[in-house]
This record gives structure tokens, sequence and C-alpha cells, in this order.
């Protein structure tokens, strides 16, 4: 049975279809809104879901005081959904501050005429994206450093690229644990959070009907991706890893599945940088062709205000009773 507001339920394999369907019409283009992401990221951020008229839900890290949302999915015209959702976040679960977090650019022009909110951009969580065709071709002197990485890679390997298959997944899971060992996850929260979704998504592979590749040297996997369909126009790259002691991989991987998995496609999408500065020069290193930007929606403190005083007079008038 489908959870209706205010019941949540937490997101399982079996909530597939519904959300596939509604983020097929919806046509996302921000990177948190596809299924895989919301399931193999649903024990870190403690996601539930619930229907609200013609809208899905998604509550977030489900804590008194602690607790905010996602945006909602569905079609045009959320702001009353929006609005309900942070009035209930502030009386149900007491959250001083509500927000509606990592909002496209749609949703923030949906709430341009409704007072009370306060909208600011979310840099860190800004996703690239990529011309595919450019991520291809590596051409010109900006891409010279790439070039480059393959070339060395070809020098001294001889490497193939295959599409990755159910064969593939343990040596994928073995990879990353060599990562992680060398990075020493243990010591790290939001990598050991990473490695929990990385083991999420290889166990979970057939269900969540992801596209992705391999680059194999002498038998062994060197690196692999995966990634689906963020819209009718754009890949979207959940996870990308290579050995820790070659890094060139990762750009072998990268341009070999752009030009073998993804050639229906305008755009890839590689996801956010968190504010993390090696990651950030990373994903500017290839020259993104624009930034899909994102933003946290705040319900202030004078609509909360309204909002209650509109409940204690209803109490008042005996709609509740």
């Amino acid at each position: 049975m489908l959870p209706r507001f205010p019941a949540f339920k937490s997101i399982g394999p079996e909530d597939r279809d519904v959300f596939c369907r509604a983020l097929y019409q919806y046509q996302p283009e921000t990177s948190e809104m596809t299924f895989t992401n919301l399931f193999i990221w649903r024990s870190h951020y403690r996601f539930k879901w619930s229907l609200y008229k013609d809208w899905i839900l998604i509550l977030c890290n489900d804590a008194p005081g602690e607790a905010y949302g996602m945006m909602p999915i569905g079609p045009p015209g959320r702001g009353d959904a929006v609005m309900m959702f942070l009035e209930w976040l502030h009386r149900e679960k007491g959250v001083v501050t509500p927000s509606v977090e990592r909002a496209d650019k749609r949703l923030v022009l949906e709430l341009e005429e409704t007072r009370g909110l306060t909208i600011e951009p979310a840099r860190d969580q800004f996703d690239y994206v990529y011309l595919r065709d450019d991520l291809v071709q590596l051409g010109g002197n900006k891409y010279r450093s790439k070039r480059n990485h393959i070339n060395k890679i070809t020098r001294n390997y001889s490497f193939t690229y295959e599409p990755l298959e159910e064969r593939h997944l343990g040596a994928c899971l073995e990879l990353q644990l060599k990562w992680c060992q060398a990075r020493r996850c243990e010591d790290d929260l939001s990598l050991l959070s990473e490695w929990g979704a990385i083991r999420e998504i290889l166990s979970n592979y057939s269900l969540l009907d992801l596209k992705g590749g391999v680059v194999m040297v002498d038998g062994n996997v060197e690196a692999f991706t995966l990634g689906e369909l963020l819209n009718d126009q754009t890949a979207v790259i959940h996870i990308e890893k290579a050995n820790p002691e070659i890094a060139e991989f990762y750009t072998v991987v990268n341009q070999q599945c752009a030009e073998k998995c993804w050639g229906d496609v305008q755009y890839i999408n590689r996801e956010q940088d968190l504010g993390v500065p090696g990651l950030r020069e990373a994903k500017l290193s290839y020259n993104p062709h624009h930034m899909v930007e994102k933003y946290r929606i705040i319900c202030g403190e004078s609509r909360l205000l309204a909002a209650r005083n509109a409940g204690n007079e209803s109490v008042r008038s005996g709609l509740f009773m």
C-alpha cells in the first residue's frame, strides 16, 4: 500500500516503479532525482517518502529537530505542498528552521510569489554537466592533460573496455575495497557512507537497470563506472572508481564510457563536488558546459508564526473539535 501523508515509509525496492514513473514525467536535471540515488543513499540520509495529492514528498534524516525535505516530485503548482511540508516539519518534527534542500530552478520559479521564504543557492551541491562529445573527443588545448593521461596508459598497459555485467560485480567490489584501504575509509565518515552506497549499487545492479563499463588489464578490473538516464538528453554518472595507485585510469574509464555507453545523449551530468577542494578541481578540469544550480528553501519565522496563529485560531473556533 502506498503511504499517504502524513504517513511515511522507508524507500525500498518495491517503490521503484512509483518513483520512475513520476521522475520520467518530471524529466529532472538535478542528479539526486533518480530512484537509484535515493535508494543507494537511503540509509545514510534516512530517506522516507509519502504521497501528498499529486506529489511525492521525501523526508530526510527523520529525527526530532533535524529533519528536512527534498523538493516534491510531480507536476507544477507545488507551492502549497512546499509550504505545508515546511510547516509540518516545524510543527511535527520540531525543526526550528525547516528547509527543503537541493531544490531545482523550476521549483524556485514556482515559488516566486510565495511570501515568507528565503531561497539561497547551495553552490557545493551544483551539478557539473558536460557535453558528451567533449568527453569523448577530448579535443583542443583545454583537454591536453587528459589526452596525456590516456597516452600514458596506452603506452604502459594493454587495456580493454567492456560493458559492466553481473560477472564483473565481484571484481568491482574488490577494487572498491582496495581503494578504501588506500584512502583509509574507516577514518572518514563521508567515505564510509560512499562505500555503503557503492555496495548497494553493485548488490542491486540488475534491479536498478543501470549502464556502466569496466576497464580491464590482464583480466583485472582497473576502473569501473555506473550511471543511467537522468532525462531524455542527459545521463548521470553515479559511481566512478579506479585503481588508487594509477589515477590515469579515471580518465580512461570516463572517456571510454562516454563514447561507448552514452551515444544517445547530448549531456553527461557528473554530480556535485560537495565543497571538497580536490573534487571541485577535478570536475572543473573537464570544462563543464554548464552547472545545474540547486537551492535551499527556508521557511521564515514570520511565516511559521502566522501558521501557528492560524492553527490556534482554528482550535479556538472549534474547527478541530
